[in-house]
């Protein structure tokens, strides 16, 4: 039904940026919201940036002022800009979607990750 395409990880020094996207294809009705998480070794999923059912945005404090969520309509496509990394932001990201079918159910679907690292 719907299939998440991440891209744009790898590896960067502190101070660094990066870009992370994600495509959806499929037979999405309506997406509800869009996030990003991350997961580092040993560590729980966290959510990293999200934009809500209001199309506000909400990101951890963590990342608050350095990360940016993003998205392009047209490409079915978010986008996480990454500015001022840290080691500690080393991690796997994941994209996620909740969506709706034709009668209102909602669902959700993950990307299957990248990988970002980032050295001192």
């Amino acid at each position: 039904q719907v299939q998440l395409v991440e891209s744009g990880g790898g590896l960067a020094q502190a101070g660094g940026s990066l870009r992370l996207s994600c495509a959806a294809s499929g037979s999405i009705f309506t997406i509800n919201t869009t996030g990003w998480y991350r997961q580092a070794p040993g560590k729980q999923r966290e959510l990293v940036a999200a934009f809500t059912s209001a199309d506000s945005t909400n990101y951890a404090d963590s990342v608050k002022g350095r990360f940016t969520i993003s998205r392009d309509n047209t490409k079915n496509t978010v986008y996480l800009q990454m500015n001022s990394l840290k080691p500690e932001d080393t991690a796997v990201y994941y994209c996620k979607v909740y969506w709706s079918d034709y009668v209102g159910k909602v669902f959700a679907t993950w990307g299957q990750g990248t990988q970002v690292t980032v050295s001192s």
